[in-house]
C-alpha cells in the first residue's frame, strides 16, 4: 500500500482492482488465492505471504484529490490511472505488490489467448463509458471461456426451495486412465443447467439406477457423501465449466445434456486440471 499511496502523492484516491495469486503456470487461481482468506493468526498470515504471494491488478480510478472521476470516459481514467502509478517511482518497483493492468484493442485476438492458455476469459469495456457504480452495465461485459467435458453421473443431492421434491445437483466424475483399473473419480456436483422437463425425465433415470454403494473411488467429501443418493454409474452428462481446481473439481460446472452416444466406462478426464 505504500507504494499506492506515493503514487497519489500523499493525496485520497480511490482504486478498482483485484486481488490475484497464480498458479505454477502463470495464470490467476482463484484456489491459490482461497489460502490467503480467513486467515487470523499473525504467524499463519506471514507464513502464507511467503507461501503464496498476491498481486494487486489496478484497473481504474474512482476519486482522486476532491474530484469523483467516475463521469469520465474510461480512456480519461485510464489515463489519469496510469500517470499516477508510474509516479509510484523506481524505489517501489523492486518489492511493489500491485499492477497496472494490460490493456488490449483487439478482443477476438485477446479471447483466443485467455483460451489457449485455460484463463477464466476477458473483461470488454466502451472506452467512452463512465463507471456506473452499483450495477450492472451493457458498456462493461465478462466474456467468458468455457470448457466442456463429458462425465459420468454417480449419484445426486437432494434440492431444496422449489427443488425439494427433485433432485438438487448431479454428482459426476471420470475414469482415471492413469490408474489400475480406471476407477471412477469425483469431480464435483453439477446444479445448474436443467430446465423443469429435464429434472423430470433424468430424475426418473436415476431412480431406476439407485444403488447403496457410493461409485467414486476415492468418495466424495463427507460433507457430500452423508446426504447423497448413489446411482449405478452408467448415464453420461455432458457439462460445461470454467475451469478445475487444483483439487480436481469442476468450477461453475452446468448441466448442457444427456450424452446417449458415449459409454460410461469410455469417459476420462480430457482437460487437465
Amino acid at each position: 500500500l505504500a507504494a499506492l499511496e506515493d503514487a497519489s502523492c500523499g493525496k485520497a484516491a480511490v482504486f478498482d482492482g483485484e486481488v490475484v495469486a497464480f498458479d505454477d503456470g502463470g495464470r490467476p487461481s482463484f484456489g491459490q488465492l482461497q489460502q490467503r482468506m480467513h486467515l487470523t493468526g499473525a504467524a499463519e498470515v506471514a507464513r502464507r505471504m511467503a507461501e503464496v504471494p498476491v498481486l494487486y491488478e489496478v484497473f481504474d480510478l474512482l476519486h482522486f484529490d476532491g474530484t469523483d472521476t467516475t463521469a469520465l470516459p474510461y480512456d480519461d481514467r485510464r489515463r489519469l490511472l496510469a500517470h499516477l502509478l508510474d509516479d509510484a517511482g523506481a524505489a517501489h518497483r523492486e518489492r511493489r505488490c500491485w499492477s497496472l493492468s494490460s490493456t488490449h484493442d483487439d478482443g477476438d485476438a485477446l479471447l483466443d489467448a485467455a483460451r489457449a492458455n485455460r484463463l477464466e476469459g476477458v473483461m470488454v469495456k466502451r472506452r467512452a463509458s463512465p463507471y456506473e457504480v452499483g450495477k450492472r452495465s451493457s458498456n462493461w461485459r465478462k466474456v467468458k471461456v468455457r470448457w466442456e467435458q463429458e462425465l459420468v453421473i454417480g449419484g445426486w443431492l437432494p434440492g431444496e426451495g422449489a427443488r425439494a421434491n427433485r433432485f438438487g445437483a448431479l454428482l459426476v466424475g471420470y475414469h482415471d486412465a492413469t490408474a489400475p483399473d480406471r476407477p471412477l473419480r469425483y469431480a464435483g456436483r453439477v446444479g445448474t443447467g436443467f430446465t423443469d422437463a429435464e429434472l423430470v425425465r433424468l430424475g426418473a433415470l436415476l431412480d431406476e439406477r439407485a444403488s447403496g454403494a457410493c461409485p467414486f473411488d476415492p468418495p466424495p467429501p463427507r460433507p457430500v457423501a452423508r446426504v447423497a443418493h448413489w446411482v449405478e454409474p452408467d448415464l453420461v452428462a455432458q457439462v460445461a465449466f470454467a475451469e478445475w481446481t487444483s483439487e480436481g473439481i469442476l468450477r461453475h460446472p452446468a448441466y448442457q445434456g444427456q450424452r446417449e452416444d458415449k459409454a460410461a466406462a469410455d469417459v476420462v478426464l480430457e482437460l487437465p486440471s
